[in-house]
C-alpha cells in the first residue's frame, strides 16, 4: 500500500492511485499549514487546501495540496532552507508554473507556491470553489481523473495533462 501516515496520505513517484476522500485531510492541511507558517513567518500572506483532497465529494490521489501565496513569485526558490527545516524539497522542473516543494517518500504533500493575488492563485481556488459547489461538475471531474488514473497509472505528468482541459473550461 502506498500510505504511509496517519492522515493517509502518501503515493510512490510518478504513479497515479485514486482513494475515496478521507475526513482528516483537512485536519492533516490545518496542522500543515501551522508548521509552514511557523517556519516562513511573516512570507506566508495566505496558505490554502486545494486540489482534489480538499473536495470531500470526490476520489482524489493521496497527497495534500496546499497552495502558499507570497508577495513575490521571484523569491519562491529562497524559501528552500526554510520549508527544509519542514520536511520539504524543491522540486525542480515539477511540470507546473509553479514553484513546487514536495514532503515525504513517497509523497504526502506537494506545496505549491504562486504569486498571491495572481492569476494561477485565482484559477486554483476558482476550480476548487467550483467543485465544492457543483456537485455535477465535481461528479464529472471524478469520472475524468478515474479515466486518467487507470490510462496513466504509471504516467503522473500525462494524468495531469488530462485534467487541464476541464480545468479550463470550469475555470472560464
Amino acid at each position: 500500500m502506498n500510505h504511509t501516515n496517519q492522515w493517509g496520505l502518501g503515493l510512490r513517484k510518478g504513479t497515479v492511485l485514486l482513494v475515496d476522500h478521507n475526513p482528516v485531510w483537512h485536519d492533516a492541511f490545518t496542522a500543515e499549514a501551522t508548521r509552514i507558517r511557523n517556519a516562513l513567518g511573516p512570507t506566508v500572506i495566505d496558505l490554502q487546501h486545494f486540489g482534489s483532497t480538499a473536495i470531500p465529494t470526490i476520489r482524489a490521489k493521496p497527497i495534500l495540496d496546499l497552495m502558499l501565496g507570497i508577495a513575490d513569485f521571484d523569491q519562491g526558490p529562497l524559501l528552500a532552507p526554510a520549508l527544509a527545516d519542514v520536511g520539504y524539497e524543491y522540486v525542480a522542473n515539477a511540470g507546473v508554473p509553479n514553484h513546487v516543494f514536495g514532503k515525504g517518500a513517497p509523497r504526502t504533500h506537494l506545496l505549491h507556491v504562486v504569486a498571491h493575488d495572481g492569476p494561477k492563485w485565482h484559477r486554483n481556488l476558482r476550480f476548487r470553489d467550483r467543485m465544492l459547489a457543483d456537485p455535477t461538475l465535481a461528479r464529472d471531474y471524478e469520472a475524468l481523473k478515474t479515466r486518467l488514473a487507470i490510462e496513466f497509472a504509471d504516467n503522473r505528468a500525462a494524468y495531469t495533462d488530462g485534467k487541464e482541459q476541464f480545468v479550463d473550461a470550469a475555470v472560464a
